[in-house]
């Protein structure tokens, strides 16, 4: 019983010094035009808001997260494999030729295609 109010008392102590410090000791912040503005996926902010963006970089956002999602659910069904029945193995097949078509229909129509 001892022991914990001892405890108690140290790590209160310990938690007073370190918010003393952190309110003595200077605090330098360089302040910059760059600094206090906003970073959004590599954008100058200072420009003009309403500048083109590429869709192709939006397509292949898509395309990596719809496949992201694929693998995440894809994960568990591999990993109870071994246990399960004959649905499971159904269930993943299907998937899998659904996504594959979803991708081969992409290539055909050009969306994967970077220069146009």
């Amino acid at each position: 019983m001892m022991y914990s109010i001892y405890a108690l008392m140290a790590a209160t102590t310990l938690i007073l010094m370190l918010m003393t410090m952190y309110s003595v000791l200077p605090n330098k912040k360089m302040v910059t035009r760059e600094k206090t503005s906003p970073f959004e996926c590599g954008f100058d902010p200072m420009s003009h808001p309403r500048t083109p963006f590429s869709i192709q970089f939006f397509i292949i956002a898509l395309l990596f997260l719809i496949f992201d999602i694929e693998i995440a659910i894809m994960l568990p069904m591999i990993i109870t494999m071994k246990t399960s029945s004959m649905w499971w193995t159904m269930t993943m097949s299907t998937f899998m030729i659904i996504l594959i078509i979803g991708l081969v229909y992409e290539w055909k129509m050009g969306a994967l295609q970077w220069a146009i």
